[in-house]
């Protein structure tokens, strides 16, 4: 009966990850996550190692061929690659020797195992409250094995944006 209740409970987690689909960008966000920028968490007036990554992302996929290669052929996905269809806001850790961000939460961008993310410059503020952008540059980023998160290499920071974010 046990091993019986495990499978039905795991068709059902792998159906909703299959079903999974992104926000819209339609939804209603609150106004500091209206731009394409980074975020800082905090809690309780104290801030964290966490910030929020916020933009637009995804295409409509009425006109789309294909754009991502899944299982050796390509495929739409909504949430993923050029355009601003889609909201994103994923929580990052953030490693400044390596040049990378890694998720904090395992499905925030998405239930596949792969994610196609589109290059885009994020407005940020440092404590002087001085303007800059994280720059990241297209990639395609696979879910870690073992920790189930993605990482994202190459970033780095510039006084105005590297990209258009389209």
């Amino acid at each position: 009966m046990l091993k019986k209740r495990n499978v039905v409970v795991a068709g059902v987690v792998a159906f909703q990850m299959l079903c999974w689909s992104c926000q819209k960008s339609d939804m209603q966000v609150p106004h500091l996550l209206s731009q394409d920028r980074v975020i800082e968490v905090t809690s309780d007036g104290k801030t964290s190692n966490d910030y929020y990554l916020n933009t637009q992302i995804g295409h409509d996929g009425k006109d789309c061929p294909g754009c991502v290669l899944c299982m050796g052929k390509m495929i739409h996905k909504d949430c993923m690659r050029y355009g601003r269809y889609c909201r994103m806001v994923a929580k990052v850790q953030f490693d400044t020797v390596a040049h990378t961000a890694t998720t904090v939460d395992t499905f925030d961008l998405t239930s596949e195992d792969f994610f196609a993310m589109p290059d885009r410059s994020l407005y940020f503020e440092d404590d002087n409250k001085d303007p800059f952008y994280l720059n990241i540059p297209e990639q395609l980023v696979y879910r870690d094995s073992t920790t189930l998160q993605f990482t994202f290499t190459g970033l780095y920071i510039t006084n105005t944006p590297a990209y258009s974010n389209d």
